[in-house]
């Protein structure tokens, strides 16, 4: 199944019929991905076969994300969603195909694509600040006080520095989280269904921290969703993925300006992203 951003045909042409779409980069400055783009990295999936032993989860998948997109990738549960994201992230190997990112192959993991999990995954030895310099030390590099500041502030920890991992509750794990990878300055972010253990409220709340820090620092994104709300206030589109093997099964652009969760395009979006689900099986 094929997923490429091309420029979205003005013929009239019923959206639930394209599988092909272009980024709307509708944001709220109006200026869209093409404002973001600047020092982004494509991601291009090219033939991609994953499978494990006798299960094929997709054959032939076909993946373009543009610099500066936000694309979601949003199914049900055993979809395979999560395990494209470990293949664009070089976290397992295709069976067949090839990722690249910015020209370049992906072969394993490398800090130019940072990846966020579910799971924070932060070292409780360590205080929040000494976390997020994690990836510079690794690398054999000094952080920069200043810019480890800079990220606390960025994902609103300033104050926390010094706090201790389990004195953070679920939201402010998963800010700390986030800072640390991008204390390593990714070309890509990846994010495999980071809030989808919070409470509504936190959770709503990531959702518009994360939004803000992507068109600050203009950085591709990939995120994992099973949550439609969550897909349609994020992505500039989302990528339906129907029951294995079918991989990709539609492409939803997102038309919103606001991003206002009660914005008329916004509930429009929603409804004809769910209508698609229904579509292909999965409501």
């Amino acid at each position: 199944m094929s997923l490429e951003s091309r420029t979205a045909p003005d013929d009239g042409t019923d959206r639930a019929d394209t599988d092909e779409a272009t980024p709307s980069g509708s944001r709220s400055d109006g200026d869209g991905i093409g404002r973001r783009a600047t020092g982004a990295a494509p991601i291009d999936a090219s033939d991609l076969t994953k499978r494990y032993d006798e299960t094929l989860v997709f054959e032939g998948l076909d993946l373009h994300v543009e610099p500066g997109e936000v694309l979601c990738l949003l199914g049900p549960s055993g979809c395979g969603k999560t395990t494209l994201l470990h293949l664009l992230a070089g976290l397992e190997e295709p069976t067949g195909g090839d990722v690249e990112i910015d020209g370049q192959p992906v072969t394993g993991p490398d800090y130019r694509w940072g990846v966020v999990f579910q799971d924070p995954l932060l070292y409780p030895w360590l205080s929040v600040r000494e976390n997020v310099a994690v990836g510079p030390r690794l690398r054999g590099e000094d952080p920069d006080p200043d810019r480890i500041d800079d990220l606390l502030d960025l994902v609103g920890l300033d104050g926390f520095e010094d706090a201790a991992t389990s004195d953070l509750s679920g939201g402010m794990a998963q800010r700390a989280s986030l800072a640390r990878t991008l204390a390593n300055d990714p070309e890509v972010l990846l994010l495999d269904e980071p809030f989808s253990a919070l409470d509504q409220l936190t959770k709503m709340e990531l959702q518009d921290e994360l939004r803000r820090i992507v068109d600050d620092l203009g950085v591709t994104t990939v995120f994992v969703t099973h949550d439609i709300d969550e897909a349609v206030y994020l992505g500039d589109r989302v990528a339906i993925m129907g029951t294995i093997p079918d991989g990709i099964e539609h492409v939803e652009s997102i038309d919103s300006d606001t991003r206002s969760r009660d914005d008329e395009s916004f509930l429009e979006d929603r409804a004809a992203t769910f209508e698609r689900l229904e579509q292909v099986g999965l409501q």
